[in-house]
C-alpha cells in the first residue's frame, strides 16, 4: 500500500507509523516525491488499509493494484536513478538525463583480450565494462567461460581504464567469489525466473541488471524485478534484449515498444541490448540508435577486437571502429532528445609549472582563454599560488575538463555588473548535472588600451577586443570614431593578436597585465565608462570532489538552485512564495530555455543566507527544497557557498 503523509506530520508520529507497519512484517520505504512524501509498505501478509488511515499524520492510503508492488509506479512515482561509483571519483547513473553505455565482449577469454577491449571501449565513451565469466550455453560442449579467473581479469581491466564492471552469474554459489570484484550483477535471460537466485542476489544489496526472459511478458519481467526489490536490492536496471518469436531473420525480435510501456508501469530505469536482440553485427548500430530514440536510459553492446575468432557470439560483436562510430552517432542524437552521453574521467594533464610539494597545493583550476584573461586573474586572486592553471578554449571545455577530472576546479564568469548574465555559464550549469558551485569570486574589471611600443593614439586605425569590452568602454571609443572595432574571442586574445601583428595601427582593449605578458605598451589606463564594473565568477567542481573551500569571516553565504516550474497556472508564483515564507531574499532569478523541450524553461535562483553558519544554511536550504518540490520539478541544488571580493 501507499501511505500519503500529512505535510505537517511530526517526527514522533512518523516513528510510530514506521513501528506500526514494521511490527506487522511490512517492508517500509520512505519516498519524497515532487508533491508529497509517502511511505511504501509491502509484505506477505494482508493488512486492512483503514487501520493505517486512522493513524495520526496519515493523509490517505492507496492500495497497490499491480501484482508487482515495489516495482510499480504506484509505489514510487519518481524515476529511480541507479548509481554506481567508479574508481575515478564519479558516479555512473542509469535513469537520469545522461545515457550510460556498457560495452565489452560476450566472454572473458584472456588478460590481453580484456585489456585491449577495455582501453578501446573507454576511449570511445563507454562508462561500464561487461564480460561473461560464467557462460550459460545451450550446448554443454560450447565455451563455458573462465569462471573466477575471468571475474578477476574483468576487474583488472575495468580498474585500468576507470570502468565499473558488470557480469552474469548463473548460480548462487558464485556470489562469494564475485561479490568483491564486480560492481553490478547481471541476471541473464535464461535465469530471469530463477527465483532462488534472484532472492540470493537481492540479499547482497548490489545493483542488478535484469534481462528479460526469452519469452517473458512484461508483467512476468516486472515480477522478477519484484523478487530482487523485496529481497533487499534497491538498484535494479531492466534490460530489454529481444524475445523469441516465429521470425528467423534475426536472432530474436527486439520489442522496442516495451520501453514506453515500461515507462508507464515502473519507476525502474530501462536499457537495451541490441546485440542479443538481432545477433547480426551490422544490424546492431541502427537498433541501438532506435533504442535511444525510444527513450532507453542506455545500451549494452558486445564488442571484440577480433570477433571472427571470438569464443562466443562473434557474429554479433562490434569491431572497435564500429563501436566508436556508434558512440559518435549517439552523441549527436542525444541532444535532440534532451539528453547527453555520460563520460568517464580521463587522466588529468600536468598543470603549468607549480611546486606540488608547496603547502596548500590544491590541484588544477581550468579557465577559458589564455594567460592574462580576467578568469586567470580571478584564479590568482582567489587561490593564490595553491593551484596550477589550465587554459582552455571555451566555457564548455572548462565544464567538460572538471566533469571528466582533467581539472579539480574551474573558474567561469556568471555575471557582469554592466553587460549582464553570461548565458553560456547558466546553460552549462544545467547541462552538467555532476558539477556544483564551490565558491564565488568578484573581480573589479579595469580596461586599458594596449599597443606595440612606438604606437600612439594618432597612429591607431584598428581596435581589437571582446564585444563586452567595447560596450564597457563606449565613452572612450566615442572619442575615436574612426577606429575600426574588431571582435576577438577574449580580451587576452586581443592583446596577443596585436602583439603578433606588430603594427602601430593596431591596439587592444584588455587588462593592463597583458602588456607585461605580450611586451606591449599601456597607452591609456582605466578607460572603462563606469568604475563600478565588476564580474562575478563561480568556482565549479565535480560533486564527488569532496573538498570544502575555506570560509571567509564576515561574508554571507548564498545558495544557487535550479528548478523547473510545473506547467500550471501560478506555479512560478507558488515557487517564489516558498522563499518568502522562509524570509529569504532572492538576489537573482534567471530563466533559460530547456534543451530539446521548446517553450519550457528552467529557472536559476540565487538565495541570500545572511549570517548563517554552514550547518544552519544546509538545514534551511533543505527545508526550502522540500517545500519547493510541491510546485516544481527537476530541482537541483548547485551549491551553498561564500562569495569573495578579489
Amino acid at each position: 500500500m501507499i501511505i500519503v503523509l500529512d505535510n505537517a506530520i511530526s517526527a514522533a508520529d512518523k516513528r510510530n507509523l514506521h513501528q506500526f507497519l514494521e511490527t506487522r512484517n511490512l517492508r517500509v520505504n520512505e519516498i519524497v516525491g515532487e508533491e508529497e512524501t509517502v511511505l511504501g509498505a509491502v509484505g506477505k501478509l494482508a493488512i486492512d488499509p483503514r487501520s493505517v488511515e486512522i493513524l495520526p499524520g496519515v493523509k490517505r492510503v492507496i492500495p497497490i493494484s499491480k501484482p508487482y508492488k515495489m516495482a510499480s509506479r504506484e509505489f514510487k512515482t519518481d524515476n529511480t536513478i541507479v548509481e554506481i561509483p567508479n574508481k575515478r571519483g564519479q558516479t555512473i547513473c542509469f535513469g537520469g538525463r545522461k545515457l550510460a553505455v556498457i560495452a565489452g565482449p560476450c566472454a572473458v577469454e584472456s588478460r590481453e583480450q580484456m585489456m585491449s577491449i577495455a582501453q578501446k571501449a573507454a576511449l570511445s565513451g563507454a562508462v561500464m565494462l561487461r564480460g561473461g565469466a560464467f557462460k550459460p550455453r545451450t550446448s554443454p560442449y560450447a565455451f563455458q567461460g573462465l569462471g573466477e579467473e575471468g571475474v578477476r581479469l574483468l576487474r583488472e581491466a575495468g580498474d585500468a581504464y576507470g570502468l565499473p564492471v558488470v557480469t552474469e552469474i548463473v548460480s548462487a554459489e558464485h556470489i562469494p567469489c564475485t561479490r568483491d570484484f564486480i560492481d553490478m550483477y547481471q541476471i541473464g535471460a535464461r535465469n530471469m525466473q530463477n527465483f532462488e537466485l534472484l532472492k540470493r542476489i537481492g540479499e547482497t544489496g548490489k545493483p542488478v541488471l535484469l534481462k528479460r526472459g526469452l519469452s517473458a511478458t512484461i508483467e512476468e519481467w516486472l515480477m522478477a524485478a519484484e523478487y530482487l526489490l523485496s529481497s533487499g536490492s534497491q538498484q535494479v536496471v531492466l534490460c530489454e534484449r529481444g524475445i523469441r518469436t516465429f521470425e528467423r531473420a534475426t536472432r530474436n525480435t527486439l520489442d522496442m515498444s516495451a520501453i514506453p510501456v515500461l515507462r508507464s508501469l515502473t519507476h525502474l530505469p530501462v536499457i537495451v541490448d541490441p546485440s542479443h536482440a538481432v545477433g547480426i553485427r551490422d544490424k546492431v548500430p541502427p537498433m541501438a540508435l532506435a533504442a535511444v530514440a525510444a527513450g532507453a536510459d542506455g545500451i549494452i553492446v558486445e564488442m571484440h577486437c577480433d570477433p571472427d575468432h571470438a569464443l562466443s557470439d562473434g557474429a554479433q560483436s562490434l569491431l572497435p571502429e564500429q563501436f566508436d562510430k556508434l558512440m559518435r552517432d549517439i552523441s549527436v542524437l542525444a541532444p535532440v532528445l534532451g539528453r547527453e552521453v555520460a563520460h568517464i574521467r580521463k587522466t588529468a594533464p600536468e598543470p603549468l609549472p607549480l611546486d606540488k610539494t608547496k603547502p596548500g597545493y590544491q590541484g588544477v583550476c581550468a579557465f577559458s582563454g589564455i594567460r592574462g584573461a580576467y578568469s586567470e586573474q580571478a584564479i590568482g586572486r582567489y587561490f593564490g599560488e595553491t593551484v596550477g592553471e589550465l587554459a582552455l578554449l571555451s566555457f564548455r571545455e572548462v565544464f567538460e575538463a572538471v566533469s571528466v577530472g582533467a581539472a579539480g576546479y574551474g573558474m567561469v564568469p556568471i555575471e557582469n555588473s554592466l553587460a549582464g548574465s553570461v548565458l553560456e555559464t547558466y546553460d552549462s550549469l544545467f547541462r552538467f548535472d555532476d558539477i556544483c558551485i564551490m565558491a564565488g569570486a568578484t573581480l573589479r574589471i579595469e580596461h586599458s588600451l594596449l599597443a606595440i611600443r612606438g604606437a600612439t593614439l594618432g597612429t591607431l586605425k584598428n581596435c581589437y577586443s571582446h564585444p563586452h569590452a567595447f560596450n564597457q568602454c563606449g565613452d572612450f571609443l566615442e572619442q575615436h570614431p574612426h577606429w575600426k572595432q574588431v571582435f576577438a574571442q577574449t580580451t587576452a586574445n586581443a592583446a596577443k593578436i596585436v602583439a603578433e601583428k606588430g603594427s602601430v595601427e593596431n591596439a587592444a582593449i584588455a587588462s593592463g597585465i597583458n602588456a607585461k605578458y605580450n611586451d606591449l605598451a599601456e597607452l591609456t589606463a582605466s578607460i572603462e565608462s563606469s568604475k563600478h564594473n565588476y564580474t562575478r565568477f563561480v568556482v565549479i567542481a565535480s560533486r564527488q570532489h569532496g573538498v570544502t573551500l575555506p570560509d571567509f569571516p564576515g561574508q554571507d553565504r548564498k545558495a544557487s538552485i535550479i528548478f523547473i516550474a510545473k506547467n500550471t497556472p501560478g506555479a512560478l508564483c507558488d515557487c517564489l512564495s516558498v522563499f518568502q515564507r522562509h524570509a529569504l531574499n532572492l538576489s537573482r532569478l534567471e530563466s533559460r530555455p530547456m534543451p530539446g523541450e521548446p517553450w519550457r524553461y528552467m529557472f536559476y535562483a540565487d538565495v541570500v543566507l545572511p549570517g548563517m553558519s554552514r550547518e544552519d544554511a544546509v538545514t534551511v536550504v533543505d527545508r526550502v527544497i522540500a517545500e519547493l518540490k510541491n510546485n516544481a520539478q527537476g530541482i537541483r541544488l548547485l551549491g551553498i557557498y561564500q562569495n569573495r571580493d578579489c
